[in-house]
């Protein structure tokens, strides 16, 4: 009877963290945080952000991580192709703003497209029902620097320029993420077209 009742916890445990994260129709907790851009740090407001359109909030593990890389070449690859949508993007991490920095500018990933958000305490996450996974801290990224922190899963919220969750995209391959995430935004801005 002890492991029916174990077992079942841990089922629902298992669902329940699948289910984790804010959902569409949600309202999208705004943040200042410090971000870097270009390999510079300044002040990023989401609300400001959200005063120009729709805004992707993407969480990933790390920077420099192997699918954080794919994901970040594939944002930025189609960087133009968000824009002409309308929307802007913005990837959130554990990282400090130090290896943001280098990320940020780095062409072979982030390449000066978009701004990445330094998330140390984990309080943006948290805000967005995404839980931090401690036991990744001490993993070596895809240079071999040892990451200091632990990790969110990848995750993608796109943004209403209103605050609210459109969709939020999670358990797919990095570049799958992203597609997913501008066909998203390409069908806002077809909506928007069809209510004229």
């Amino acid at each position: 009877m002890k492991r029916f009742v174990l077992g079942s916890a841990l089922l629902l445990l298992v669902a329940f963290s699948a289910l984790a994260g804010l959902q569409e129709g949600d309202v999208a907790p705004d943040f200042n945080t410090q971000a870097s851009f270009a390999g510079k740090p300044f002040a990023y407001s989401l609300k400001e952000a959200r005063g120009k359109g729709p805004v992707v909030v993407y969480f990933y593990p790390t920077a420099y991580g192997r699918g954080c890389n794919i994901q970040a070449r594939t944002f930025a690859i189609n960087h133009d192709k968000f824009a002409a949508a309308g929307a802007t993007i913005v990837g959130v991490s554990l990282d400090s703003i130090e290896r943001l920095n280098e990320f940020s500018a780095d062409p072979e990933y982030c390449a000066s497209k978009f701004p990445v958000a330094s998330d140390a305490d984990g309080k943006i996450a948290n805000a967005y029902g995404l839980s931090v996974d401690e036991s990744k801290t001490g993993r070596l990224d895809s240079r071999g620097v040892q990451v200091n922190h632990g990790s969110i899963a990848r995750t993608t919220f796109v943004v209403s320029a209103e605050g609210k969750i459109v969709a939020s995209v999670g358990d797919l391959q990095p570049a799958e993420n992203v597609e997913k995430a501008l066909a998203i935004v390409q069908g806002l801005g077809k909506s928007a077209q069809a209510g004229q």
